[in-house]
C-alpha cells in the first residue's frame, strides 16, 4: 500500500494575465465602454463590478486543475454542477496490475498524524481493505465488484474545470471553517495561488486562517497536460 499526501496540479498557463484582458473586453460590452479600455487593461474595472455582485461577466473564462485527493473529498467536489470532470475510475482501474505496483494508494489524513493510536487504526483498516480487494480479484471478481471494499481514503485523480465565477463559489464554500478539514487542506492553498495570480477576481474571498499551514496540500506547477515542470 502506498501512502501519499494530497496535492493539486496547476498548469503554468492556467491563470495568465490575458484572462483579465479578455474578461474586461467582454464585460465592457455591457456598458458600451470599450473606448475606455487601455491596451494593458484595468484590473480595477472587473474588481469594481464583482463588488457590485455582477459576477456573470467572468463566466466566459475557465481554469482547469487536477486534484490528487481521496475518494471522500472528490465526492464533495463533484457536487459543484457548473463544471466538467474526468476522474480515475475504480470500475476500470485494476490495482492488482503492474502499472499500479500491484497495490492501492491512499491519501494520508493529516488529522491522524499527531495521534499514533488513531493513525495505526486507519493504516490497519486500509491494509485490510487492500487485502480483501486483492483476494476478491484473485477469486475472479471484476474490478467494479471488488471495489466495494476499497476505503474512503483511496487516492483518486480528478481533473476539474470551472469557469471563473464557479471557482469563486467553490472557494467560498470549500475554504470556510465549516468545510471538511481535508477539503480545506487542498482548497485554501489553491485559493492563495488564485489570489496571487488573479487578485482582482479572488482577493476578496475569505478563508479559514486557523487552518495550519504546515498541512496545506502542495501546489504543483505543470505544463498544459499536467507534466510537472
Amino acid at each position: 500500500m502506498i501512502i501519499q499526501k494530497p496535492r493539486v496540479l496547476v498548469p503554468q498557463k492556467a491563470l495568465g494575465e490575458d484572462i483579465l484582458l479578455r474578461l474586461e473586453r467582454y464585460a465592457r460590452v455591457c456598458y458600451k465602454s470599450e473606448d475606455k479600455m487601455a491596451a494593458q487593461g484595468n484590473p480595477d474595472f472587473l474588481k469594481s463590478k464583482l463588488t457590485l455582485g455582477h459576477e456573470s461577466i467572468i463566466e466566459h473564462e475557465k481554469a482547469t486543475v487536477m486534484f490528487i485527493i481521496d475518494r471522500g473529498i472528490s465526492h464533495e467536489i463533484v457536487r459543484h454542477r457548473i463544471a466538467a470532470y474526468s476522474q480515475e475510475s475504480t470500475r476500470y482501474c485494476r490495482y492488482s496490475q503492474d502499472k499500479f505496483g500491484n497495490e492501492i494508494a491512499v491519501i494520508e489524513p493529516y488529522f491522524f498524524l499527531e495521534d499514533d493510536v488513531a493513525y495505526r487504526h486507519w493504516e490497519e483498516a486500509c491494509l485490510g481493505a487492500e487485502k480483501s480487494y486483492m483476494a476478491l480479484l484473485k477469486a475472479g471478481r471484476s474490478a467494479q465488484e471488488a471495489r466495494s471494499v476499497l476505503p474512503n481514503s483511496l487516492k483518486t485523480e480528478i481533473v476539474v474545470t470551472y469557469n471563473m465565477r464557479e471557482w469563486r463559489h467553490f472557494f467560498r464554500l470549500r475554504c470556510d471553517a465549516a468545510a471538511h478539514p481535508q477539503m480545506r487542506q487542498v482548497a485554501i492553498p489553491l485559493l492563495l495561488y488564485f489570489q496571487k495570480h488573479l487578485p482582482s477576481l479572488y482577493d476578496d474571498i475569505e478563508y479559514d486562517r486557523s487552518f495550519p499551514e504546515k498541512y496545506y496540500a502542495q501546489i504543483v506547477i505543470t505544463d498544459d497536460i499536467f507534466n510537472p515542470l
